[in-house]
């Protein structure tokens, strides 16, 4: 059995051990709000350098919006009399395409300011669609001889036209149109062209599109087509495919990737025709109440590492840290009988702290691996010489260094595998604390089996 030398009881200095590491929660608590803040500081930055350049983007389109004339009927009391009036109203009718194939080509870019830095890209888009009035149009209960065709107007939206380019080249049946600001008369955001529609009744109409605009971070198609191809290109390597909608097996390569989505018209979940009047659009089918939100297929620019992401998971794991450099001082102070003081594992815990705070302040500079190697270096090395003297043998602090050393490996694992960080953290702390059962099964912790065998050798 191991005695305990002095007054205090290995109980005792664990219990010392346990006060320190508690005390050290405050600074550790201190960088996950420092995290944060950096990471605020990130976000204000990455929008000011992407202002004026265009915002993660939208677009849809094209619709044709056709205005026609319902006559409506309204009855009124007056004088105890029923006055039935009728009057004509301007209604919209929007028609969107049988067919839309369109590409895009989209041209990453980064853009740095000080430490800071942003994904933009410019995208050009070329495509083809095709109008045609569908065969149940009579459901709508609208007269085709009512439709005023020649003042009709094809839409194209995007959420953010600062970033549009300067020449989009719109054709209907091979005859450029001349082009408006808004996503139709009545304003929005996008652009417009007047269009006589009088021939779509006799042939389809076809649309050609060809223009380009800017964005950053992420770009958005809301696809309205009774069928919809979108096939995209681009050279960003990490992209995110998210939304409503997936590509049908995106190839995703170091030099960029390519997605091709196809989607039809029952998947949206609605008609290609509806209408401004409420009992027309319940008669085609569509209400308010059954109408579906418009859906969207996303393509998210990420960056492969968030160093604040990354830092901020990292700062997890610092109790872990305190907890197995205090045990191997514990056991050196324990069973090797070397005395370490409450202020010793004070200051080499507050080293360990300091390693998330340099990781930090590297990982916005230099990237997050060499930030983590130039960090857990610096503190492996200085906590390795200060234990060589607190301990008074370079052989018990090269075990605190490998100790060190180890831990660093081991948790640089873990946040670069995060399908089994849990699994494989759990079975190291398994591994350890069965290790330190076994090295510590013939401590005396209070102190009560010496003072036992005192009593009887007297």
């Amino acid at each position: 059995m191991i005695r305990v030398e002095g007054d205090r009881t290995p109980g005792f200095k664990l219990m010392l051990t346990i006060v320190v590491g508690f005390i050290l929660t405050i600074p550790l608590f201190s960088i996950w709000l420092l995290v944060y803040d950096r990471q605020n500081q990130s976000e204000q930055a990455t929008s000011s350098i992407t202002e004026g350049w265009g915002g993660a983007q939208t677009i849809n389109g094209p619709v044709l919006v056709i205005p026609y004339r319902a006559t409506t009927t309204e009855t009124s009391v007056e004088n105890g009399q029923n006055i039935t009036r009728t009057h004509q109203e301007r209604r919209e009718l929007t028609l969107a395409p049988e067919v839309i194939k369109a590409t895009t080509e989209i041209g990453p870019q980064i853009r740095k300011r000080s430490i800071y830095r942003a994904v933009v890209y410019d995208a050009h888009v070329v495509g083809d669609a095709r109008f045609a009035f569908p065969p149940d149009l009579a459901r709508t209960g609208i007269d085709p001889s009512q439709m005023d065709l020649g003042k009709a107007e094809l839409r194209f939206g995007i959420s953010d036209s600062r970033g549009l380019g300067a020449n989009p080249a719109i054709k209907a049946d091979g005859v450029p149109l001349r082009l408006q600001p808004g996503a139709g008369s009545s304003g929005g955001r996008g652009f417009f062209a007047w269009i006589d529609a009088s021939t779509i009744g006799a042939k389809p109409l076809a649309i050609h599109f060809d223009y380009a605009f800017r964005g950053n971070q992420s770009l958005s198609w809301l696809p309205n087509a009774g069928d919809t191809e979108w096939k995209v290109h681009s050279s960003w390597a990490s992209p995110s495919f998210v939304g409503a909608f997936l590509p049908d097996r995106p190839q995703v390569r170091a030099d960029g990737f390519n997605a091709t989505y196809r989607i039809g018209n029952l998947g949206l979940g609605r008609s290609l025709i509806s209408t401004s009047d409420p009992a027309a659009a319940a008669q085609a089918g569509a209400t308010a109440d059954t109408e579906p939100q418009l859906q969207n297929a996303q393509i998210n620019l990420i960056e492969p590492v968030d160093p604040y992401s990354q830092v901020n998971r990292a700062t997890k794991y610092g109790f872990l840290f305190i907890g197995f450099t205090f045990l191997a001082l514990l056991m050196f102070d324990v069973i090797g009988g070397v005395r370490v003081s409450p202020v010793e594992y004070l200051l080499m815990g507050a080293a360990l702290v300091l390693f998330f705070v340099l990781l930090l302040a590297f990982a916005e500079v230099i990237g997050f691996a060499p930030a983590y190697v130039v960090a857990s270096g610096a503190i492996a090395g200085l906590n390795t010489a200060y234990s060589a003297a607190v301990l008074g043998s370079w052989r018990r602090a090269g075990f605190i260094g490998a100790l060190l050393i180890g831990l660093y490996a081991v948790l640089y694992i873990l946040l670069s595998l995060e399908a089994f960080s849990l699994l494989i953290g759990s079975l190291l702390l398994f591994a350890a604390l069965a290790g330190v059962m076994y090295a510590t099964r013939r401590i005396d912790w209070g102190g009560k089996r010496e003072a036992e065998e005192a009593i009887g050798e007297a």
